[in-house]
C-alpha cells in the first residue's frame, strides 16, 4: 500500500496523498468497480486495513488516516449494501513474516526480533494466518457476519503495537 515512514510535518503533501490514492481511493475504487458484479444475495468483499488505522504511530500519520479510512468505509458500506444481501468486512493482518510490510518497516532481524516480543502471542504471524481468516470471512460460516473489521494480528494492538512501531520509524521521541 505504499507504506514508508515520514514525519507528518516534514512529508510533502504529494506523499501523504500518494498513500490515501492508494490505500483508501484505491479500496474504493476496486469496491466501486466489483459492486454491479456481486451475487445477491451472498455476495462477499473483503478489504485490507492495517493495526495503524487503530494505533497512532510514529511516522505513520498517512497510513494512520489512510487505513482508519479503509475501516470505514468498510463498515458504511455494509450497512448500505447489506439490504441487499451483500457483506463487508476487513482483515488486519498484523506484523507477518516474511512479507513487503515487515521488510520495509522491520528491516532487520533486529527489529523483527522485537516485533515478535511484542505480539501477546510471541511471534509473528504466517501468511497462511491471514488467508484463514480470509476464507473464514468469504465462506458461508460467516454468512451473518457484515462490517467486522477483524485483527489477525496475535493481539498485536491490544499491546505493544505503538511502542514497538517507534523502532520501526527509528524514532525514540515524538517527531517534528
Amino acid at each position: 500500500g505504499g507504506e514508508f515512514p515520514g514525519a507528518g510535518g516534514k512529508m510533502s503533501p504529494n506523499a501523504f496523498a500518494s498513500v490515501v490514492n492508494i490505500d483508501l481511493l484505491g479500496t474504493y475504487h476496486v469496491m466501486r468497480a466489483v459492486y454491479p458484479y456481486l451475487q445477491r444475495p451472498g455476495g462477499c468483499v473483503l478489504n485490507i486495513s492495517a493495526p495503524q488505522a487503530q494505533v497512532p504511530m510514529l511516522a505513520q500519520a498517512h497510513v494512520c488516516a489512510a487505513k482508519a479510512g479503509v475501516e470505514m468505509l468498510t463498515r458504511s458500506l455494509a450497512c448500505e449494501w447489506g439490504a441487499e444481501g451483500l457483506r463487508v468486512n476487513a482483515v488486519v493482518p498484523g506484523p507477518i513474516a516474511h512479507t513487503e510490510g515487515m521488510a520495509r518497516l522491520a528491516p532487520t532481524p533486529e527489529l523483527q526480533a522485537a516485533c515478535a516480543q511484542s505480539v501477546p502471542m510471541g511471534r509473528l504471524g504466517e501468511v497462511d494466518d491471514v488467508a484463514n481468516a480470509c476464507l473464514l470471512l468469504a465462506s458461508p460460516l460467516a454468512s451473518f457476519i457484515t462490517g467486522v473489521v477483524l485483527p489477525v494480528d496475535g493481539g498485536w494492538v491490544q499491546g505493544g503495537a505503538a511502542a514497538v512501531a517507534a523502532q520501526f520509524a527509528g524514532f525514540t521521541r515524538p517527531v517534528d
